[in-house]
């Protein structure tokens, strides 16, 4: 299920992620659905008839997404702009975390909703070839989060982390890289609980698949993507979390006006890119 939803959520990423500026953020949603259009295709095998049926719930939900979704969006960036000019606290990671929690749920219960009439009518050949897309998909997670010693993928994890962090405030001080170096040597890797809990995912649509009740059931699965983790991977998820909120709000502290100034005009930028494409329409 969450490999589909990705694919369906793709507006969402492309809205929320590093994209550098309005052209750049509106070329990549205008194209949207041609990409949502061939990965599904790729994911569930269709053809012909299909193929039909799928543009039209594609073209559904970019008009479900672009009224409904892209303003939350705005709203939300508007509103962390406003929280990182005057500086965070830990109750404003708290609110960030629950509202794209919130936001990601929304899609995912808007995907379920429109793609599941479709996959109570899968073939036999065409269910093994979902299956068979969704081990690839295992295959290319455990590549990119599971190799390598636990020294290793710590190091990879400290680099990414400051590759994004780059991205919104700019150069960091070493005294901020060491900061993010020290978040990620303390806090608990996850990696191999996330790829149990996605095959749990997976083995759960594809039991809603195959019984052919998809469109009685998906929203529903969708709407409690988080239940049924074991409790191991609960424990470690929030210690995490506390770890990367304690690391976000020394970073916070740390920040230059200048750094601080180039946050939150970003997060500007993004709301009025996302006010702007949410007025146009549907395409």
């Amino acid at each position: 299920m969450r490999r589909l939803a990705a694919a369906l959520a793709l507006p969402a990423a492309l809205a929320l992620s590093a994209l550098a500026g309005c052209s750049s953020l509106q070329l990549a949603y205008d194209n949207a659905d041609t990409y949502l259009r061939w990965r599904l295709t790729g994911d569930l095998d269709l053809h012909g008839e299909a193929v039909d049926e799928l543009d039209e719930r594609i073209r559904e939900f970019m008009v479900w997404h672009r009224r409904q979704a892209l303003p939350n969006y705005a709203r939300l960036a508007d509103d962390a702009a406003r929280r990182v000019s005057r500086g965070l606290s830990r109750e404003d990671f708290v609110w960030g975390y629950d509202a794209l929690t919130k936001e990601g749920t929304e899609i995912l219960v808007a995907t379920a909703e429109r793609i599941a009439p479709m996959l109570d009518r899968l073939t036999p050949e065409q269910q093994a070839h979902l299956e068979a897309r969704l081990v690839d998909d295992n295959r290319r997670f455990a590549r990119d989060f599971l190799r390598g010693s636990e020294a290793e993928r710590r190091e990879r994890r400290a680099r990414r982390a400051e590759e994004q962090l780059e991205d919104w405030v700019g150069t960091l001080s070493q005294a901020q890289v060491d900061r993010i170096r020290q978040f990620s040597g303390r806090a608990p890797l996850t990696d191999e609980m996330r790829s149990r809990d996605r095959k749990r995912l997976q083995a759960g649509l594809l039991e809603i698949i195959r019984a052919r009740s998809a469109a009685s059931r998906l929203p529903a699965y969708a709407a409690r993507w988080r239940e049924g983790r074991e409790a191991a991977f609960v424990a470690a998820n929030e210690a995490w979390r506390l770890e990367f909120y304690a690391l976000l709000q020394d970073i916070d502290r740390s920040l230059t006006p200048a750094q601080r100034a180039r946050a939150v005009s970003r997060m500007q930028g993004y709301a009025g890119d996302l006010r702007r494409l949410a007025a146009r329409g549907a395409p």
